[in-house]
């Protein structure tokens, strides 16, 4: 049987090269030559540069900026004064509280020597249990009174000794500064509070913020690599990683974008808050594989006729298939051919079993969780050795603007190929 199938297939390429004719021998090509390199498969979004985290420095209470102890840039510790207000008023409240909690106290002092009498005089029954009640309510009453003093002390003591200094909350830098010394600011449970100083933690981790189209995240994962160029830096890339990819979307004008952070080291300093970048994602990477321009995967035959590529590509297909998918092919080569004398319409039911041939279902790699993808057979056409055109299949693989991966168990490394005509 194999060597029956083999004499048809002998039989199928002699009509074929007979049909081909020697119209294409003396046709005019432009060529491109099959070579290794490496190929990847980007998306390019652009970006703004942000720390990581940042911290709006506000004040407890309201006053007048008396001195101010950083600039930008300055680094800072965490307890460290960044700026003072100033105090006399607060100072002037403190000595009449002072004042209040002196004369509260003498007044309980005095009113416990009271009751301790009248606490005498009811166990003698010299007195009532009204008047020795009343004693007791006052004595409370005073207590409270003085609590409520020496609260109030301790609230304008904090004032002075805390809140009128201003503190870093944090390790880090102080990205910008606000305020200078006189001017009046509002504590920070009012509307209208003053962000005095905007620290940053760390500038040697900063974070990229990247807007990407609906069509495109679909091919970003967290932990994916990331290249980004800078407009004031040109000629130097940088790189990242995938942190974060925002579930929200943003509409704008009906288009649809997600945003993602990209986790990002700045080492050396050069990379600045608010900046710009074009983004690279990178989807796929292919190295060391065999690569041809786009246009020899789109050329097609001007000086054949569609029946002649047909028969071509027919044959150039077998090389794609078992030997199962061979036969039944052949078989149905052969009642095509012995109908296309009275029919021409039985050609759908061939191309219906290549396209079956040509996409037989292939594992993906394991980051596409265990789905399955058609494998991709496109044609390329080049001259043998007899000045013929001839064709061959092969597998696509990860395709760019300008070229596209190529798998095929032949040895294809520096062979030229037909890119197009000649006009």
């Amino acid at each position: 049987m194999k060597r029956f199938f083999g004499i048809i297939l002998s039989i199928l390429i002699i009509y074929i090269t007979g049909c081909t004719g020697t119209k294409t021998e003396t046709a005019n090509y432009e060529y491109t030559t099959i070579r290794r390199g490496n190929l990847e498969r980007t998306v390019t979004s652009s970006g703004t540069i942000n720390p990581v985290a940042t911290v709006k420095v506000l004040s407890q209470m309201s006053g007048k900026v008396e001195k101010v102890h950083v600039n930008d840039n300055d680094i800072v510790s965490a307890g460290d004064i960044l700026a003072e207000l100033n105090t006399d008023v607060l100072r002037l409240r403190q000595s009449q509280q002072l004042a209040a909690v002196r004369r509260s106290r003498a007044n309980y002092e005095l009113q416990l020597m009271t009751y301790r009498t009248q606490e005498s005089l009811l166990e003698k029954n010299l007195i009532s249990e009204f008047e020795y009640r009343t004693s007791l309510n006052t004595l409370e009453n005073l207590a409270a009174e003085l609590e409520v003093a020496q609260t109030n002390l301790m609230v304008i003591e904090t004032e002075i000794n805390q809140y009128a200094y201003i503190v870093s909350p944090i390790n880090g830098i102080v990205l910008s500064r606000h305020i200078n010394a006189g001017d009046i600011i509002v504590d920070s449970s009012s509307n209208n509070s003053t962000n005095l100083f905007t620290l940053a933690e760390n500038l040697s981790e900063m974070q990229i913020t990247a807007s990407v189209g609906e069509l495109d995240v679909v091919s970003i994962n967290r932990g994916q690599a990331v290249r980004f160029t800078l407009e004031s830096l040109p000629g130097r890339r940088f790189t990242g990683t995938v942190e974060n990819i925002g579930m929200i979307p943003v509409v704008s004008s009906n288009v649809v974008n997600y945003t993602v952070k990209i986790a990002v080291e700045n080492h050396d300093g050069v990379l600045y808050p608010g900046m710009t970048c074009a983004v690279n994602f990178v989807v796929q990477q292919s190295e060391n594989v065999l690569v041809v321009a786009n246009a020899a995967l789109r050329y097609q035959p001007s000086g054949l006729s569609s029946d002649q590529i047909e028969e071509m590509e027919f044959i150039a297909s077998l090389a794609n298939m078992d030997e199962e998918q061979q036969q039944t092919a052949i078989e149905a080569r052969i009642q095509t051919l012995s109908d296309r004398g009275a029919s021409q319409s039985s050609s759908s039911g061939l191309a219906g079993l290549l396209t079956g041939a040509r996409s037989r279902p292939a594992p993906l790699p394991p980051s596409g969780g265990g789905t399955r993808a058609a494998i991709v057979y496109r044609n390329i056409w080049y001259m043998n050795d007899e000045g013929k055109l001839e064709v061959i299949q092969v597998q696509t693989g990860i395709s760019t603007s300008s070229q596209t991966e190529i798998i095929s168990t032949l040895d294809l490394e520096g062979k030229q190929v037909i890119s197009r005509e000649r006009l």
